[in-house]
């Protein structure tokens, strides 16, 4: 598998919705399609941009590695132009840190929380080459943030062309501006000399593959609760992708074709210290009862709604859930010979002539100078993507007032107290006729504390407030139809019936 558009353009945009000031300078690259430009992201680009990964290494001392390039003359971070066979942007940037400077891929870390991240993008437009007739042209530098294990000596060795010395350099001599402000504002106190990866396996009817884990309390992590396989990173790992693959070879010879980075997750262990977990995404159809398990106990498919009668940590719950929301079954699932599915086998049966009704919950938070909160969705979200609508979710195993004060809190870090809540409207709706109908509960929160905060930008990437005369073009119709009503004093709605 080689580094693919969606690999560059899904690291940007998380980048993005961390840092959202910077999207009037990035995002006009996105829109202009500078990074879907054949042929690919592999290599040099044509005109306007070449993308190229960087590492920023910092050493235990909290200095940070620089390398004089002799072609550009300038000092730089170690990196270069991607190739045919890097498989991540992580593996480009360790492959070019190791020809750069000689430092190996397993003499560094990644930062918690930057495993797939970068921690920087720089712009810069670069002259014509002398004897080459190239116009000018531009890089788009991903930079990713590394810690140099503290066993580690500082290299000495020159390995790339370009390069005549390596030195490092206190975060105050950075040149950097925006490098330099970024640096400044991390935590040096950290010590990621560990990091785990986990993969998030489903199958194309929606199912997810988990793994119960040995009851033995004090010896493993989560004892006898179901989990992702997955593990800690060890020294041959150059990336934490090459983690989650030996992960799943040996713990049950597990072999995905194509996995894709889906996030960093948080989660604590015995100790009470916070672990980072990058999480990477695939697809497998196979039946697990033929796997190899080498750990644990058994391996299985559950549906994402079947999570609650699981003992899970809520965490991973609620990273199916995320990732199934974004993420709908690929292909029908398979009907039985009496016509229904799986899935609709085991729900309760309905009385005849019913038809489920999907329950959705919606925050309507409007300021005291009347604006109104919306979100913008993410451009690869399977519903709505890259449009407005306001905070929302699908009630789970729980009360609608209260999948409302868990969603705000989870996508937004506001804290709602039930008592302030009031059902504002409710709309009844269908995209189109013969699709399963919906129905959107609207909750005005009287008062609440926090500020709107982008806790989950892979399905988020903005939240801004919006004076509800003048709302977004791109907003979800059936919420522009139910603030309107909210305006109004109408209590009901109904959209794309007949």
């Amino acid at each position: 598998m080689t580094l693919s558009h969606a690999h560059i353009r899904t690291a940007v945009e998380t980048y993005l919705a961390r840092h959202p000031h910077e999207r009037p300078q990035l995002g006009r690259l996105l829109d202009a399609g500078a990074l879907d430009r054949p042929p690919g992201i592999a290599g040099r680009l044509p005109s306007p941009a070449h993308v190229t990964c960087g590492a920023i290494v910092v050493d235990p001392l909290g200095r940070v590695l620089h390398v004089l390039n002799l072609v550009r003359g300038r000092v730089l971070a170690p990196g270069g132009h991607t190739e045919l066979e890097d498989e991540s942007p992580a593996e480009a940037v360790l492959r070019e840190l190791h020809k750069e400077s000689g430092i190996p891929p397993q003499a560094v870390t990644p930062w918690p929380g930057y495993e797939t991240v970068p921690f920087d993008i720089d712009i810069r437009d670069i002259d014509t080459h002398p004897g080459k007739g190239d116009p000018v042209h531009r890089y788009v530098d991903l930079r990713f943030l590394f810690r140099l294990h503290a066993a580690t000596e500082a290299p000495v060795v020159l390995r790339g062309e370009q390069a005549t010395r390596v030195e490092w350099r206190s975060v105050d001599e950075v040149t950097s501006p925006s490098l330099r402000e970024k640096l400044l504002k991390l935590t040096h106190a950290v010590e990621p000399e560990t990091a785990n990866a986990s993969a998030l396996i489903c199958n194309d009817r929606g199912e997810y593959l988990l793994h119960l884990r040995d009851y033995l309390p004090g010896q493993i992590w989560e004892p006898g609760m179901w989990s992702l396989l997955g593990g800690g990173r060890e020294p041959q790992d150059a990336t934490l992708e090459h983690t989650v693959r030996r992960e799943l070879d040996e713990e049950a010879s597990l072999h995905i074709a194509d996995l894709t980075p889906f996030g960093t997750e948080e989660a604590t262990d015995d100790t009470g210290a916070t672990v980072p977990i990058a999480i990477y995404a695939g697809r497998w159809n196979g039946d697990p009862r033929e796997l190899h398990l080498t750990e644990g106990v058994m391996l299985a498919w559950f549906a994402p709604y079947d999570l609650h009668r699981l003992r899970i940590a809520p965490t991973t719950s609620d990273l199916v859930r995320r990732h199934a929301a974004s993420h709908p079954a690929g292909t029908p699932r398979i009907a039985t010979q009496h016509g229904t599915s799986p899935d609709e086998e085991r729900r309760p049966a309905c009385p005849r002539g019913t038809v489920l009704n999907v329950i959705g919950v919606h925050l309507y938070l409007e300021r005291t100078d009347g604006t109104v909160l919306l979100g913008l969705r993410h451009p690869d979200s399977a519903f709505a993507p890259s449009t407005w609508h306001v905070l929302a979710g699908h009630c789970e195993q729980e009360s609608a007032v209260t999948c409302l004060t868990r969603e705000a809190r989870e996508e937004a870090g506001l804290e709602i107290e039930p008592r302030d809540v009031e059902l504002v409207h409710v709309v009844h709706h269908i995209d189109r006729a013969g699709d399963q109908p919906r129905m959107g509960l609207f909750f005005r929160a009287r008062t609440w504390t926090g500020e709107p905060e982008l806790r989950e930008p892979d399905k988020c990437t903005q939240w801004k407030f919006w004076d509800p005369a003048a709302l977004p073009e791109d907003l979800v119709p059936y919420t522009r139809v139910a603030i309107e009503g909210i305006r109004a004093g109408r209590p009901y709605s109904e959209t794309g019936w007949a």
